[in-house]
């Protein structure tokens, strides 16, 4: 089947909410809906049986990681420290622009892309990017902005508000319950896994209507210079990277496709979530991230059709 007869469909439905949006043909404020139902028990639902279902030897691909997470550091340490060094900001400040060019929504937008083109095999490889940005960027990101010099009450319920929300966090809850399952080598039960794939087909659908509906171009009219120089380091030079790096490790067709997808996608919203929660570069963030999604659509596209060129 043509790339563009997997890829289009997946975009679609983007720009359907959109429109729908646009249109007012449904309310923006339902995207909040469906994007707490997909995050909370549809995405959950299918890294677990997923997870579960897999041979405990094949669930930690250190290649991967390495390309991955490796690309992600790297995008993140030049930007911060452009900012840092050549702008003078502060370290917090410096944070939130490294992160809206490294932070990749992995969970929302490259597991149900990934899935919808390739199926099941691809969602391992985007769940460890998920747990990456979930056990990795998050808590880097609330230390650094914690470091910036608060009380040490501050420090101490910071610090426990991250714990609670690595551990808490339904990707992170749902993994560990998968990888606890697959080593126990025991098999799914019929009725269990067909109770979960029902509620994991939910997925695409609802997280790929949510990021259309709650799509603002005004956010966009802010900070463009500096958003599109984030989108720019985001969405085609991070991927680029990450795509050096599976080379250079040998990296299997299938997770080389992957970990550029999981690179490749929009800026995380979790990063405007903590740029308001600390008061800072906010408007930055918010037209990072309409920039990204908006011009991922493109980018995607062109990154789905290279990969499988190549692996072809």
């Amino acid at each position: 089947m043509a790339v563009a007869d997997l890829v289009l469909p997946v975009f679609a439905i983007i720009v359907t909410g959109w429109l729908a949006g646009w249109l007012g043909y449904i309310s923006r404020s339902l995207a909040d809906g469906l994007v707490h139902f997909a995050y909370n028990v549809a995405m959950p639902a299918l890294l677990f049986v997923t997870i579960a279902q897999e041979p405990a030897r094949n669930l930690l691909e250190w290649r991967f990681l390495l390309a991955f997470g490796g690309g992600s550091i790297l995008c993140f340490a030049v930007v911060f420290l452009t900012v840092r060094v050549r702008w003078g900001r502060d370290r917090a400040s410096s944070t939130l622009y490294g992160m809206a060019a490294a932070m990749t929504n992995t969970g929302f937008v490259a597991l149900p892309i990934l899935h919808s083109i390739y199926g099941q095999p691809a969602v391992l490889p985007a769940a460890i990017a998920t747990l990456f940005v979930a056990g990795v960027m998050f808590p880097a990101t609330v230390i650094l902005l914690e470091s910036e010099g608060r009380g040490a009450h501050a420090r101490t319920a910071g610090s426990i508000m991250l714990v609670k929300q690595i551990v808490l966090n339904p990707m992170v809850l749902s993994t560990l319950i998968g990888l606890a399952w697959s080593t126990t080598g025991l098999p799914m039960p019929a009725s269990l896994a067909a109770y979960m794939n029902i509620l994991a087909a939910a997925l695409t659908p609802c997280a790929l209507f949510a990021i259309g509906l709650s799509l603002s171009v005004e956010a966009i009219r802010s900070n463009v210079m500096a958003s599109v120089a984030l989108a720019v380091v985001k969405l085609v030079i991070m991927p680029l990277i990450v795509y050096g790096l599976c080379l250079a490790s040998g990296l299997n067709p299938l997770y080389t496709i992957a970990a550029v997808i999981c690179a490749a996608v929009p800026t995380a919203k979790t990063v405007y979530i903590l740029a308001g929660e600390y008061k800072m570069e906010e408007p930055l963030v918010a037209a990072t991230v309409s920039i990204t999604t908006l011009v991922s659509v493109a980018t995607l596209m062109g990154w789905l059709y290279a990969l499988a060129a190549q692996a072809g």
